[in-house]
C-alpha cells in the first residue's frame, strides 16, 4: 500500500525495522520470530541496506520473502553510495514489477572495505538526489501506481552528524520534502523533549509531512555502547544512564530498564499525538512485544 494511503488509514502508524541476516542461522532465527511481528499488526516494516550497497541482494531477498510470504508491508531502504543511475534504476524496476509500493531514500554510509572513500565521485551525492530520481521514476510511468513510489527520508532530532548548523540542517530536510518525500522517519532518540523541539522547528520550516519517531529499546549494556558508536551523537539522558548503572552486571535488569524506558517514551509520544512510531528491532521481537503489553495493547489496532 502506498505510504500516503497508510497514513490516511492509520491515525497512528506503528512500524518495525529489520536488517538482512548474514548467516543461514540468522535467517532461520528471524523467520521464527516473524509470526510474533505479524501478530502485532504493524502499518509497515522497513528493511535496511548495507553500507555501499553491501547487502543489496540480501535486502532484496528479505523484502521479497516478506512481501510474498507474510502479511507485512515491506519498505526497502536505498542509499546513494557506490551506485550508478543504471543500478538504482534496475533496483527500482525490480521492486515496481513485484508490487513494492514504497522506498526509504537515504544518504548511506561508505563501505568499510574502501578506506578514504571519496563521496564526490558518487552520481547521487545526497539523499535529495535519490529522492528526485525515485520520484522521476514514477512520473515516467514505470510504476503500476500512477503516484510512483511512496518515499521516506531520515530526520535527525539531535542534529545531523555532518551538518552542525541546525538551521541549514532543516533547510536540507525541507528540500527533500519539496523534492517528493512523503514522510520523515527519525534516527533513534531517548529524550522526547528533543523530538518535540525538532517537530516545532520542522513546522516553522514549513515541513508538513508525517514525522515518525524512531525508537530503539536498550536490551543490554553492550547494545547501549554499540548505539553510542554507530549513532553519530545520540544523547543518552542522565536518568536513563543512572538506571542502567544501578543494574550493575544484572543483564536482565538492564533489559527491563531499557524496555520500560522505551515504553514510557511511547506512552508520552502517543499522548502528544505523534504521527507514527518506528521500532528499530535488531530482528528481535521480545522487546517490542513487551512494550505493547506494557501499554495494554495486544496489537497495533489498539492505538488507532
Amino acid at each position: 500500500m502506498h505510504i500516503t494511503d497508510i497514513f490516511r488509514r492509520d491515525s497512528l502508524t506503528l512500524s518495525f525495522e529489520f536488517f538482512p541476516p548474514r548467516t543461514d542461522q540468522g535467517w532461520d532465527a528471524l523467520f521464527r520470530r516473524i509470526s510474533d511481528f505479524e501478530a502485532l499488526g504493524p502499518s509497515f516494516v522497513s528493511v535496511t541496506y548495507g553500507a555501499g550497497g553491501s547487502t543489496r541482494q540480501q535486502t532484496h531477498e528479505l523484502v521479497m520473502r516478506l512481501k510474498d510470504g507474510t502479511n507485512l508491508d515491506p519498505v526497502p531502504h536505498l542509499t546513494c553510495v557506490c551506485h550508478t543511475e543504471q543500478e538504482i534504476g534496475h533496483v527500482l524496476e525490480q521492486y515496481a514489477q513485484r508490487g513494492i509500493s514504497n522506498i526509504m531514500a537515504l544518504h548511506g554510509d561508505p563501505p568499510a572495505s574502501v578506506p578514504n572513500y571519496n563521496r564526490s565521485d558518487d552520481v547521487f551525492r545526497y539523499a535529495i538526489d535519490l529522492v528526485k530520481f525515485t520520484r522521476r521514476f514514477g512520473e515516467d510511468g514505470r510504476h503500476p501506481d500512477p503516484r510512483g513510489f511512496g518515499i521516506g527520508v531520515a530526520g535527525f532530532p539531535e542534529g545531523h552528524p555532518d551538518t552542525p548548523n541546525r538551521l541549514t540542517e532543516l533547510d536540507h530536510l525541507k528540500a527533500k520534502v519539496d523534492a517528493g518525500a512523503d514522510y520523515v522517519c527519525t534516527q533513534m532518540f531517548f529524550d522526547n523533549r528533543m523530538y518535540y523541539d525538532w517537530c516545532e522547528r520542522c513546522e516553522l520550516a514549513g515541513i508538513r509531512v508525517p514525522l515518525v519517531a524512531g525508537l530503539m529499546p536498550i536490551t543490554s549494556a553492550k547494545t547501549l555502547h554499540r548505539m553510542a558508536e554507530l549513532s553519530g551523537g545520540t544523547r543518552f539522558p542522565a536518568p536513563l544512564l543512572k538506571l542502567i548503572e544501578r543494574c550493575g552486571d544484572d543483564a536482565e535488569a538492564v533489559k527491563r530498564v531499557g524496555m520500560h524506558w522505551a515504553a514510557e517514551q511511547c506512552r508520552d509520544l502517543i499522548d502528544h499525538g505523534v504521527s507514527g512510531i518506528h521500532f528499530y528491532t535488531l530482528n528481535q521481537s521480545d522487546a517490542t512485544k513487551h512494550i505493547y503489553q506494557t501499554l495494554g495493547a495486544k496489537d497495533s489496532a489498539a492505538f488507532r
